[in-house]
Formats: structure tokens, sequence, C-alpha cells
């Protein structure tokens, strides 16, 4: 039963990872983190520093440091140059990535894959930050992919390359010999998208936004779908796969979006709309590694008598303060661990649990700023809640929680002898 159980979950962490269009969201999300963090920076520093308006609670409202206001315009201006166009970014490269996997590592799929999104948005009054930022996300996900894929299948087919004499300089030539694909392409999308709309009266990415991102954005920010993404990563993880890359493809571009508004919001001095985003997902499922095992390392320095569990805690422990488990996913194990795979599981579904019902009831702040997820716990939560203590208080609420969790596990495991000694 357990080498077919194993035999099921490789071949579907298998197909995740292999399936291409998933690995380029992946990989153009990773591409993209420099210039998100930047952007949370930004915010952070022009709110939290920089922030004179009354009754905020500024470094520059303290005596003697207006001074910092002058320097806001510039976090300012870097936000918008980051966060405002997050979708562009996304766009283009996603549209890169998916074009290497495809073996065209051409310099004009990315400039297609923007031309055609540009081509089915409303555009009307200028490309605003619902075209350019997390409003046009999801929208310039799908255009991406797609354009990627027909250009891509075009330029593979040899039939529409334009030859130029070899007297022509080789960057002009190899501009002819793709022309073809890169118009047929954006005509293509064009034209699809105005058809979409004359027979719909709706836009295609109103349609595309109502229909398919509203609806997956409402599952997988609802308490039971984070609760269901938190139980499959870590199902995965048991089984030796690396849960949050198999299922980051997926679940990334909806809590960047999410993470993106709450951002715009704080910016502009308003309420974070969102409970559920990407740093929300960093603070309290990624503490100290999925699995919240800092509470196992808390579990088996208080109750284990396993000499190889002190040792093993002894050495993940300055990799849990990053969110760093691997040697105690491997090390102990967890992996394929019928006793400890329990908690496992449990503790970071009620860590997001307990996490939620906080933010809701106003405890904790909401998440504003997207800060690295190898930032230490508590000054994690106090850093993307803006400064808010009680972001740390609800991810020191969180570890003692797991600790909880795992303590009977630990436990009853002091009654297993160690491998050397069976």
């Amino acid at each position: 039963m357990k080498d077919k159980m194993m035999d099921a979950f490789l071949a579907f962490a298998t197909k995740i990872q292999g399936q291409r269009h998933i690995n380029a969201i992946k990989n153009g999300f990773t591409s993209l983190m420099p210039v998100i963090i930047v952007g949370s920076v930004c915010v952070l520093l022009s709110n939290v520093v920089c922030n004179t308006s009354e009754g905020y609670v500024s470094l520059a409202n303290l005596p003697g440091m207006s001074w910092l206001g002058a320097l806001r315009p510039i976090f300012d201006s870097a936000n918008y140059g980051t966060m405002n166009m997050l979708a562009i970014g996304a766009c283009i490269l996603v549209a890169m990535e998916l074009g290497t996997t495809l073996g065209q590592n051409d310099w004009a799929i990315p400039a297609t894959a923007l031309g055609c999104y540009i081509s089915v948005v409303d555009y009307s009054n200028g490309l605003g930050t619902d075209i350019t930022a997390a409003a046009g996300l999801f929208v310039a996900l799908l255009i991406a992919l797609v354009s990627t894929e027909i250009y891509c299948k075009l330029v593979s087919s040899g039939k529409l390359s334009i030859h130029m004499p070899e007297s022509v300089p080789s960057n002009v030539a190899k501009s002819f010999s793709v022309l073809l694909p890169c118009a047929i392409t954006i005509f293509a999308v064009s034209a699809f998208g105005f058809a979409f709309s004359a027979l719909t009266g709706m836009k295609l990415p109103e349609a595309i936004i109502k229909f398919i991102q509203t609806p997956l954005s409402g599952v997988m920010t609802h308490p039971l779908g984070i609760l269901l993404i938190a139980f499959m990563i870590c199902l995965l993880w048991m089984f030796g796969i690396h849960g949050a890359n198999t299922l980051g493809g997926i679940t990334e571009p909806v809590f960047l979006a999410a993470y993106a508004q709450n951002a715009e919001a704080y910016a502009a001095g308003l309420a974070a709309p969102n409970i559920v985003c990407s740093p929300f997902w960093s603070c309290f499922f990624s503490l100290t590694g999925s699995g919240v095992t800092g509470g196992l390392l808390i579990a088996i320095f208080l109750f284990s008598k396993r000499e190889d569990f002190r040792a093993i805690a002894k050495l993940a422990l300055p990799c849990g303060i990053f969110n760093i488990n691997e040697p105690l996913i491997f090390g102990i194990p967890i992996v394929m661990n019928p006793i400890l795979g329990i908690p496992f599981l449990i503790a970071p579904m009620a860590s997001v649990g307990i996490a939620y019902f906080l933010t809701a009831i106003g405890f904790c702040s909401k998440m504003v700023v997207n800060v690295p997820w190898t930032t230490p716990p508590m000054l994690c939560g106090f850093l993307a809640g803006g400064g808010s203590i009680t972001g740390a208080l609800t991810q020191l609420i969180c570890i003692l929680v797991a600790a909880v969790i795992y303590a009977p596990f630990v436990i009853m495991m002091n009654n297993q002898a160690a491998p050397a000694e069976e």
C-alpha cells in the first residue's frame, strides 16, 4: 500500500513539475521576485519611515525627523515602477521562460507576448494600473502562454521564415526571419479579442477576470482553500517531494495578485482588502519552514530523550531561524515517517487557520509588505504587517501551538530506538 501511494504521488508531482505552462509561470515569478521585493521595501519605507500624515505612526513624525518626508517621492516612484508594472513584467518573463522550454530563445517572444496582451485590453483611456498592475496579472499570464505557444509553433515549422541575402547584417536577417510568425501571432490574438467582444459584448479580459480569475481567487483565498493547499504541500513533502515548488506555479499568481492589492491600498492609506496573500503565506505557512517545524524543534529540545533527534535539532536550528527545514525533513526524517507525519500535516493547517482567524477579528494586521521568505520569524511578521507588532505576536502564537501539536508525537518516539541502535 505504501509503495502504491508513493508511486501515485511521485507520478502526480512529476506531472505537475513537468507541465511547461505551470513551470513557466513559477520560473517567471521567481525571476520577477527581486523587483517585487524592491517594490515591497519601497512601500514599507514610504509609509513607516517617510509618511508625515497627521496621526500616522511613522519615523518622520518623531520630533526633528520631519525632513524624511521630503524623501517619500523617491520610494513612491520606485514602487510605481515595480508593483504597478507587475502584469507587464510577468507577461514578458513568463513568455521568455515558456519560449526557452519550447526551444526558442528568441528576443521577439516577450515583445510579441506583450503586443498580444495590449491588443486585447481596453486601452482607450491609456494604460492604467488596471492593465499594468495586479488587476491585469492573470490575463497577462494567459495571453503570454497562448501567444508564445502560437509563435513558437509557427517558428518551429520553418515555413514562414523570410530568408535575406548573405550581405544583409545578421541581426536584420534574424528580424525578417521571424517577421511573419510575429505578425500572425499578434493579428490572431487581436482578431480573437475583437471577435469575442463583438459576439459577447464583453472584452476578453473582463470575461477572464469574471469567469476564471475571480472564482479561482475566491476558492484559493477562502479559509478552506488555504487549509487544503497547506495539506497538499505538506503531504507531498512527506513523500520527499518539494510541495511548495510543485504547486507554486498554481498558487503564486493568485497570492501575489492579492498582495499587490494590499500593497496598493496600504500605500494609499486605505485598509488592505485581502487576508490571504503572498506575505500571509510566507509568514504563517512557511513559518520556520513548511510544516511549521520550529514547533518540532521546541518539542525535541523540551521532550525528546533521543540523542539522534537532539543532535539533528541542534544542527537544524540555525537553518530553521531562516525558515529552511530540509535538515529536519530529511534528517529526522519526516519523509515517510507515519508518526511525525501526522503533526507535520496538522501544524501548518493550525497555523494558517489561527492566523486567518486572528486577522479576521482584527487582532493581527493584514500583510502589506512582501518580505523575503528567509526573513526570521517575528521580524517577518513585524515587517510584513507594515511595522505592526501584532504580526510578530501572531507568528509566536503559531509556533507555540505547533510545539504543542508536535510534543505528544515526539514523546511517543522516545520509545523507539534510533536506527543505529536497532
